[in-house]
């Protein structure tokens, strides 16, 4: 189970790697952003393609750049990474009280 959530963080990381580069050299190709990231162009191409299903990034003749729902999904980043943080911290506490019984 763990490595899944593993997994899962990794390649949230990877799409937020992504989108700040996007964010920050826009217009940015998929060639540019393999070679900043150091991540393989099919790996770019996913993240991309991720990016733009949740329209926070379109594609343009000079590669991708951000969208208006860019600017919402930052200022909300935060809280939402801190309310899986706290998801987390619930389960850890909870989990290792009950460990103990066992």
């Amino acid at each position: 189970m763990i490595d899944r959530l593993e997994k899962e963080v990794d390649v949230l990381d990877r799409h937020l790697e992504v989108f700040v580069l996007v964010s920050q050299a826009e217009p940015i190709g998929i060639v540019k952003l393999s070679t900043q990231t150091g991540l393989p162009h099919h790996k770019v191409r996913y993240s991309l393609r991720v990016l733009e299903e949740q329209e926070l990034i379109e594609p343009c003749s000079a590669g991708a750049t951000t969208t208006d729902h860019a600017k919402e999904f930052v200022e909300t980043l935060n809280d939402d990474l801190s309310t899986m943080i706290d998801a987390l911290d619930t389960m850890r506490i909870s989990g290792s009280k009950e460990l103990k019984s066992v």
